[in-house]
């Protein structure tokens, strides 16, 4: 007899929305409970049903469990539009600019995953139509024939003196390089994950055809480095998505035979890339001549144990700290945002000498509030952008943020 809990196929969730609750194999809740995607307990009154609740993470994952016929596909789709998530992960990914309008195509998908696989093909398709790129790739083997350098202290400690094999290392000029690896194990991941629609599945097995003789990178491995230059320039778009799919959350887990595996993207980790690189561009427009670090380490104690990474700092022409931004992808609640990320700024504002702070945060009920803090003489701003709007109407209220904080004051 098949139950309620076998009849689970799908389940579809929003972020940051209430819980659901449904019934699931209790292999299924478990693995979701252990894998963090979504915030998974089990319901304490009636055996079987799991309340699930997306957190920031956005996209798809599988869960396959052994012998139990077809996996369990969870979606989590994220609050703003797609389109819109686009804007944001450019800034992610290039850092120094978004993609201009037509340069990335997420067409009519609605949903992540299906966008995504859409984007990475056609980018890769443009950047494959002239050929696989080629350059020199550092080889080291063992030959019957001499072949570059002789690797002496190899062929010593290994050969004990025998003349072959000889061991040789030697740069091949070959398709087998950074850049088509990436390609290529992007297309392997995508093929992976559910909800790829049909087309896009068959256009992606036509990429992997092109790189049939390239080596994909093993899981686990890391991910050969790139560098921009004009010989790879049609690559750029394509290498820079394609690294989207490799970056994001790889959700795995896999007791007894049990696997997760799907394609994740953090929002927090988006917003606060956004946030911070759209800003470190709009000190550039309003012309400020000061400087900023990202992520700059600091300590709040005289003896350097405490550490702390603001977001952003701003440096004045002297070198001193002139203003200090923390992001934070949350949505304002009834009560307000929380306190601990004014406690937090407080932290910076004090280690770092300010008169002022800034917290950034995705769309709430007001777009700006200040708060004076008592006997200390620091105000703490917290300023709300409205991810809904059109990139130029975004990108305008950033300079704005920007401006201001050229004019913050020091103590």
């Amino acid at each position: 007899m098949t139950s309620a809990v076998d009849a689970v196929r799908s389940v579809e969730l929003v972020e940051h929305a209430p819980a659901t609750r449904l019934a699931l194999p209790d292999a299924v809740g478990r693995a979701l409970a252990a894998s963090g995607v979504v915030d998974t307990t089990p319901d304490p009154y009636v055996p079987g049903f799991w309340s699930l609740r997306a957190g920031s993470k956005v996209g798809a994952v599988a869960v396959t469990v052994p012998g139990g016929g077809p996996p369990v596909t969870v979606r989590v789709t994220p609050k703003v539009p797609v389109v819109r998530l686009f804007f944001l992960l450019g800034y992610s990914l290039v850092g120094k600019q978004s993609w201009r309008d037509g340069e990335v195509e997420v067409a009519e998908h609605r949903d992540l995953v299906p966008a995504l696989a859409h984007a990475v093909e056609r980018q890769m398709d443009r950047a494959l139509r002239q050929g696989l790129l080629q350059g020199y790739k550092a080889t080291e083997e063992s030959a019957l024939v001499v072949r570059g350098r002789l690797r002496e202290s190899e062929q010593i400690r290994r050969r004990f003196g025998a003349t072959l094999p000889v061991e040789v290392a030697y740069d091949e000029f070959t398709t087998d390089i950074a850049e088509n690896r990436i390609l290529r194990t992007a297309v392997e991941r995508l093929l992976r994950l559910p909800g790829v629609p049909r087309d896009v599945r068959r256009r992606l097995l036509h990429q992997r055809t092109r790189l049939a003789d390239v080596t994909a990178i093993v899981r686990g491995q890391p991910i050969p480095d790139w560098l921009p230059t004009r010989l790879n320039a049609r690559y750029h778009h394509a290498l820079h998505l394609a690294r989207a799919v490799l970056d994001g959350i790889s959700a795995e887990h896999a007791p007894g035979g049990l696997r997760i595996d799907g394609f994740l993207f953090d929002m927090n980790r988006l917003f606060e890339d956004f946030v911070t690189v759209a800003l470190r561009e709009a000190f550039q427009i309003v012309g400020s001549g000061h400087s900023v670090r990202l992520q700059d380490p600091h300590h709040l104690d005289e003896a350097a144990a405490i550490r702390m990474k603001p977001d952003l700092v701003l440096y004045g022409s002297h070198g001193t700290p002139c203003a200090v931004v923390d992001a934070k992808y949350k949505a304002e609640k009834r009560g307000g945002y929380p306190d601990t990320d004014l406690y937090q700024m407080l932290a910076y504002c004090t280690a770092l000498n300010l008169r002022e702070g800034h917290l950034v945060y995705a769309k709430g009920n007001a777009p700006h509030a200040a708060h004076q803090v008592r006997h200390a003489g620091i105000v703490i701003h917290q300023h709300a952008l409205d991810l809904d709007q059109e990139p130029a109407g975004l990108l305008t209220a950033v300079e704005g943020l920007a401006q201001r904080l050229v004019n913050t004051p020091r103590v």
